[in-house]
């Protein structure tokens, strides 16, 4: 979505890279159930409109579709990575075209595992959405949806996510929209968290995150206090 006139977003195409994982899926059952437009998005798009199948037969929506990553780029206003890390970079690469001009939600968590549990991968650029701004200079990047549990975001059972979001990003309008995208989950609150450079520590804290889910078999969020 360029710059110019501010559109709703219940107006716009939600695209979602990665619509298959865990992550990716569960944000877009909840736009979905909001009755916003869902486009998801795969290497493979015979796998992506399955995915999408499956979510309109959940949720009742006639808003949501499948196809690979490139159509998916090209038909979306706004567009959410949720890649795993080690895709990330090759899958941006290429979509440069497509999602020039356009907001782009990166929430990929760069991270490793061992045996004492999660811990933060060092990223050149700095974080994994320095980097999409760097793979994509033309696009208005931001950074979002990192510590919102895919299990609570996925279970039809569970009406209201209790957490925060918080939303980085460098363009006042794309994390204004991107807060306004992220309160049509019920229960979720859109909070400005800062520039793009200080997405790597969010981004970071989500490994603090798991170990605290599997310390107290829990699916924690963070809330923001006095504001």
């Amino acid at each position: 979505m360029a710059k110019g006139r501010r559109l709703s977003v219940q107006e716009l195409t939600i695209g979602v890279l990665g619509g298959t994982g865990a992550q990716g899926r569960g944000l877009a059952y909840r736009w979905a159930k909001a009755g916003l437009s869902v486009l998801i998005g795969s290497r493979d798009a015979a796998r992506a409109e399955s995915s999408a199948a499956e979510l309109r037969a959940a949720t009742g929506s006639d808003t949501v579709a499948g196809a690979d990553n490139a159509g998916v780029a090209a038909r979306s206003d706004v567009v959410v990575v949720a890649v795993p890390w080690d895709a990330h970079a090759a899958t941006l690469e290429p979509l440069r075209a497509e999602l020039a001009g356009k907001i782009v939600v990166d929430c990929v968590n760069p991270l490793g595992f061992d045996k004492q549990g999660p811990f933060r991968l060092d990223v050149p650029e700095g974080s994994a959405a320095e980097q999409a701004a760097a793979l994509l200079p033309e696009s208005r990047v931001t950074a979002s949806f990192h510590h919102v549990s895919a299990v609570l975001l996925a279970d039809g059972d569970v009406e209201k996510v209790d957490t925060d979001v918080l939303v980085l990003g460098d363009d006042r309008e794309a994390t204004d929209l991107v807060r306004e995208l992220a309160e049509r989950i019920p229960g979720v609150r859109g909070i400005y968290g800062g520039r793009l450079r200080n997405a790597g520590q969010v981004e970071a804290f989500t490994a603090n995150l798991i170990a605290i889910n599997r310390r107290y078999k829990a699916h924690a969020g963070i809330r923001i206090t006095d504001v």
